[in-house]
């Protein structure tokens, strides 16, 4: 009995000590990526940046998920229809989009300022966002690895905030929208190319179903 409990004590304390190193270990993004996350909006897969983990960490299931589903559906046919370079995939019960150099919404290097194309472009994604209002919107900002890191993280934040305010000063509600900053830490493409930095200088968009959206689709199941 006595060796049990030694064993049991030993592998609870090993998994409390892996538990607390990767705390540690994780970077200053991470962490604050996780805190402030108002109910409703996305909560799981925040850590690291995932947003699909947390589209998919968000999703209700069940009848109201369906009811759900479809309205994001039209949504993100509609996005896919007005910026035919973004990359934008149904994930869960929501949408994720990338808006790179292929979409119009890219950024030089060392700037967040939005070109007079990608103005353009999210004049049209302005409109949908408006016409599917019971929606949070979480906007993350990246980087290619030129410069250093907390430069990068400051970076990728002000672009975030600059696609964020655009769409606001087009009438989206800013209290929809949710802050991410990743900086370098999440590349999509090789940063030893000129091709992969210019795709990693980008904007990644989810966009969930907000507490009101998901009670209407609850009345709607009772129904």
């Amino acid at each position: 009995m006595k060796n049990i409990l030694r064993t049991t004590l030993a592998i609870s304390i090993v998994l409390c000590l892996i538990s607390c190193n990767a705390m540690k270990n994780a970077n200053k993004t991470q962490k604050g990526a996780g805190i402030g996350v108002a109910s409703g909006a996305i909560a799981g897969g925040i850590i690291g940046g995932n947003l699909k983990g947390a589209l998919i960490g968000a999703a209700i299931g069940g009848v109201s998920g369906a009811i759900i589903g479809n309205v994001m559906d039209k949504q993100a046919r509609k996005i896919e229809e007005a910026i035919p370079g973004a990359e934008v995939e149904r994930v869960g019960e929501g949408i994720h989009v990338v808006f790179d150099e292929n979409s119009g919404v890219n950024f030089a290097t060392n700037k967040s300022d939005l070109t007079s194309k990608s103005e353009e472009n999210l004049d049209k994604v302005a409109k949908i966002l408006i016409e599917f209002p019971d929606t949070n919107i979480t906007i993350q900002g990246h980087t290619d690895n030129t410069g250093k890191n907390d430069y990068n993280l400051s970076l990728s934040r002000k672009r975030a905030e600059s696609v964020a305010e655009y769409l606001s000063s087009n009438g989206v509600s800013f209290s929809r929208f949710r802050i991410e900053a990743l900086g370098e830490d999440a590349p999509r493409y090789d940063n030893n190319t000129v091709e992969g930095r210019a795709q990693n200088r980008r904007v990644e968009m989810a966009i969930s179903a907000n507490q009101e959206m998901i009670e209407d689709a609850q009345a709607k199941q009772r129904n």
